[in-house]
């Protein structure tokens, strides 16, 4: 009888460190299952990415107030599930967030004093998922202003795993996990049959965890302050800006989002640290299987109903 064995692999992929984990009995179909799933993620790097002059997110931005772009349905999918995301978190979430004007931010040490408040507004002007203009039976994008930029920093890592698994799944790999940069997605069980068992970071020792939950055939994605930030008059801002004020946020360390999809999980968490504690909270408990914990910058930490959490 054949033995099951966790295959692995580390790749760098849309700028950030990919980890591939397939479990099989069949020794040959591990590797090609990954290397499958490697090449699916370029392929979507290569669709997605404003780093890419040829993609077609770039092909939007260049034309953005002049006319429409023909893009992949794929694209379409994504653009109008991601304004289905702003649309629940009240703009807290936004692919256009791109336009923001970044020479404001450093959020390193030599950053001592906020942008005047006329001056952050004024950089956050072109963002509004109400302004991009979505023609599914043409399968076209416009952005409606010139200067506006779509960008999918913020769901396509979680995107890209979510297709990842997919197309491991459909080769015969009934478990595995796939980690986009701590953005990752589970199905089935460790080698041993145990589901798997996922550490959610302490924030002020990153390499360590508080809490560990159990997330077989299930995703998460942590978003949070703790990597890069800056402190003014003794007070951390986060790198995460409002896209209302153009003015970083407080009062979250971390939020961390736990529900079936990859592309969800990342696209939630983010927009949480912008809404605060209590909005955020809010929110996850009206929504169908999403779970959420939140670490605020007193280091309470604070969970939707309907998780348990294990020290």
């Amino acid at each position: 009888m054949a033995i099951v064995k966790a295959f692995k692999e580390i790749v760098k992929l849309m700028g950030n460190r990919f980890e591939f984990t397939a479990v099989t009995d069949d020794h040959a179909m591990g590797p090609k299952a990954i290397a499958a799933a490697i090449a699916e993620v370029k392929r979507i790097e290569e669709l997605l990415s404003t780093f890419k002059e040829s993609s077609q997110v770039n092909e939007v931005n260049r034309l953005a107030g002049v006319s429409p772009v023909r893009v992949d349905e794929e694209v379409i999918g994504l653009v109008v599930r991601s304004q289905k995301i702003s649309s629940i978190t009240q703009g807290a979430f936004d692919i256009t967030y791109g336009s923001v004007d970044k020479s404001l931010w450093n959020f390193d040490q030599n950053m001592t004093a906020l942008p005047n408040r006329e001056l952050a507004l004024k950089s956050v002007d072109l963002i509004n998922y109400e302004h991009v203009l979505v023609n599914v039976k043409k399968s076209t994008l416009m952005l409606k202003h010139k200067g506006m930029r779509i960008g999918f920093g913020g769901i396509g890592k979680g995107y890209a795993a979510d297709r990842a698994k997919q197309v491991m799944m459909g080769m015969g790999i009934q478990s595995g996990i796939v980690n986009a940069a701590g953005d990752l997605v589970t199905w089935g069980t460790q080698p041993g049959g145990q589901a798997w068992t996922i550490g959610i970071a302490d924030p002020n020792h990153k390499q360590q965890a508080f809490s560990a939950l159990s997330i077989s055939n299930m995703a998460i994605a942590t978003s949070g302050n703790y990597e890069k930030y800056a402190v003014i008059d003794g007070k951390k801002y986060s790198h995460t800006i409002d896209p209302k004020t153009g003015l970083p946020v407080t009062g979250v360390k971390s939020v961390s989002i736990i529900c079936p999809s990859a592309e969800l999980a990342d696209a939630l968490a983010t927009p949480i640290v912008v809404m605060g504690v209590k909005v955020g909270l809010d929110l996850i408990n009206q929504l169908n299987n999403v779970a959420c914990v939140v670490i605020d910058d007193d280091d309470r930490l604070y969970a939707s109903k309907n998780i348990n959490l294990k020290y």
